[in-house]
């Protein structure tokens, strides 16, 4: 849809989307006030049980862990033992409190989201989907929440104590702290804390109503042009909202820098510990006023520059000040001018969020889960284990590694700069990736295994034995015994092979812990065991060694060159891999 041109036509048309966007505002309104105590209460209720309910197992498993860790030496153990009943003290606090915010923003703005989303481009019967839309999706969502949380504090925190356990210390040597500056490290940072905290809240406190007014001057000037946000047809109602809920963007951008001015302050101490030196760190104090000033006046478009002083706070600096200065301070052109209509429209932009791309390894995993378990490699043992709370390492982490590893084999092979997903069409890179801090945390170490495996150039044999051990790593008698290839003759093949197994699968352990895995992996359990529970009806007059014979077969089958390799027109493959397999046992049998 084209902007119109002209003051009154921009006019007329601002005129005639008021009542249709507070008609919108007020729907979605009425149902956030209905839903949202019932919801605050749920999320409230579920999380608190969750926290107080774990909170010993947590204590005792952290407390173990830290005297347990092989990565720690014994004085760091010590100090960390001695400072840990705070944050343990806090955990339940800060959980609680922040439960209920949650609950109050999901149960109040969720039902007004959908409402506007659902008059969105594409969607049938709009006035139905106006009423019904954000009601029992977000009493369902709030459960989804709970459950999420409860297994992000029970499965993933244990998960991660028993690395902390397990892991053995590299190069060797153990970390270690130096008692004769923690002492000035802390007294610094409390003198951080009390320095930055009250001068940081004074100076976003000033700056509040200039960001107040500067963003409603640039949010009506986009309206009414129809520019920035505006431009598109599908965000305009999103972006109305955004200028009656600005004032509470602000309120949160200042209350963000309050908080921060805690940690920013709190960084002195860790300066004075790197750097040796108690000077050093007094100078971060007051650099750090001016770093967080310079900061806000460059997202704000305000004059460069600060009126606080910046000292030296580091004995080697990469760059000079003013290259410092110039690459992270200056103000980019995005600030000055408007976005570009022509780009807007020729090239939309994909939305990839973190989440989605969860739900998509998972589909991935259950599509080739159910052919795995069709030709015997994915075993009932597989399944039985995956029920427990340990898990089966086959299928929790084999699998999903085995599909992400077909997802850079995919990317290699198309000579792919990002990495290219199973529909051979999006492609996740640095530029249209998710923005999210956690996320970076995962791709670009995937980025890095794909330039890795491109580098080595693997040869086909290499693939299969490669997706072999990546699959089944966590077995290694199955691993020996899996008649699925041979390794390469050269050892040092094997060690990169090794490595590049070992690490692709330790990744994938960090992705399990993230929020959903948990959920999305007991849906794929259930889907396999259903699978199963399907073959070994359509087979149960197989004897003991007919089964053995035909698994041992379909095993070799399932990674032979003409298995799964993620590469083009590969849509039917997997399925006619099955039927080849299935004919090949029939074979075998008889």
């Amino acid at each position: 849809m084209e902007p119109p041109r002209g003051f009154l036509a921009s006019l007329w048309n601002f005129i005639c989307f008021l009542p249709y966007f507070i008609g919108l505002l007020f729907l979605g309104t009425i149902k956030g006030i209905i839903f949202c105590p019932f919801i605050c209460l749920v999320m409230t209720i579920g999380n608190s049980a969750i926290i107080l309910g774990l909170w010993p197992f947590h204590t005792v498993g952290t407390y173990y862990s830290i005297v347990r860790a092989k990565q720690l030496g014994p004085v760091l153990k010590l100090v960390l033992c001695l400072f840990l009943p705070v944050l343990l003290i806090l955990w339940p606090v800060i959980g609680i409190v922040g439960s209920v915010i949650g609950g109050v923003l999901y149960g109040f703005l969720s039902p007004i989201f959908a409402t506007f989303d659902a008059v969105g481009e594409g969607k049938s019967n709009q006035l139905l989907h106006c009423f019904y839309d954000g009601t029992i999706s977000t009493v369902k969502g709030s459960f989804t929440v709970v459950r999420d949380f409860g297994d992000v504090c029970y499965h993933s925190y244990f998960s991660i104590l028993d690395d902390l356990r397990n892991q053995e210390p590299p190069d060797g040597k153990y970390l270690e702290i130096r008692l004769l500056y923690l002492f000035g490290a802390v007294v610094v940072a409390t003198l951080g804390i009390v320095v930055d905290y009250p001068m940081i809240s004074l100076i976003a406190l000033f700056k509040s109503p200039y960001m107040l007014f500067k963003g409603w001057h640039r949010l009506f000037h986009d309206l009414i042009g129809r520019e920035g946000p505006f431009l598109e047809t599908i965000c305009v109602p999103f972006a109305g909202l955004a200028i009656l809920l600005w004032p509470l963007a602000v309120v949160g951008a200042v209350l963000g820098s309050v908080v921060s001015s805690i940690f920013l302050g709190a960084y002195a101490g860790i300066v004075v510990y790197q750097e040796s030196s108690f000077w050093f760190g007094l100078s971060y104090i007051v650099a750090s006023l001016a770093i967080y000033d310079e900061y806000s006046n460059d997202i704000l478009d305000m004059p460069e520059g600060s009126c606080f002083p910046r000292p030296r706070y580091r004995k080697k600096v990469a760059m000079s000040r003013t290259a410092s200065h110039t690459s992270s301070f200056s103000r980019p052109n995005s600030f000055k001018r408007h976005p570009s209509r022509s780009g807007s429209l020729k090239n939309p932009m994909i939305d990839l969020k973190p989440l989605e791309l969860l739900e998509s390894l998972f589909k991935e995993s259950r599509r080739r889960g159910e052919i795995f378990v069709s030709g015997g490699v994915i075993t009932p043992e597989d399944i039985e284990d995956a029920k427990s709370d340990d898990g089966s390492k086959v299928i929790s982490i084999g699998l999903p590694a085995y599909c992400l590893l077909q997802a850079l084999l995919r990317s290699v092979n198309a000579n792919s700069s990002g990495i290219l997903l199973s529909d051979e069409v999006t492609e996740i890179t640095t530029t249209n990736r998710p923005k999210d801090t956690v996320f970076d945390w995962f791709l670009n170490p995937f980025l890095i295994i794909k330039e890795q495996i491109k580098a080595v150039k693997l040869s086909t044999e290499e693939e299969d034995y490669l997706g072999k051990l990546v699959l089944l790593n966590g077995d290694p008698e199955r691993l020996k015994n899996s008649f699925v290839g041979s390794p390469p003759e050269s050892e040092r093949r094997r060690a990169e092979l090794d490595a590049l197994a070992r690490r692709l699968r330790g990744i994938t352990k960090s992705v399990s812990r993230y929020p959903t895995f948990r959920r999305h992996f007991d849906s794929l359990v259930k889907t396999l065991s259903e699978d199963l529970a399907k073959k070994d009806g359509g087979s149960s007059s197989l004897n003991g060694p007919q089964r053995v014979s035909r698994s041992k077969s379909a095993f070799a089958r399932m990674f032979s060159s003409n298995s799964f390799k993620g590469r083009s027109n590969n849509n039917g493959s997997d399925q006619e891999s099955v039927s080849q397999s299935v004919v090949a046992r029939d074979v075998d049998i008889a």
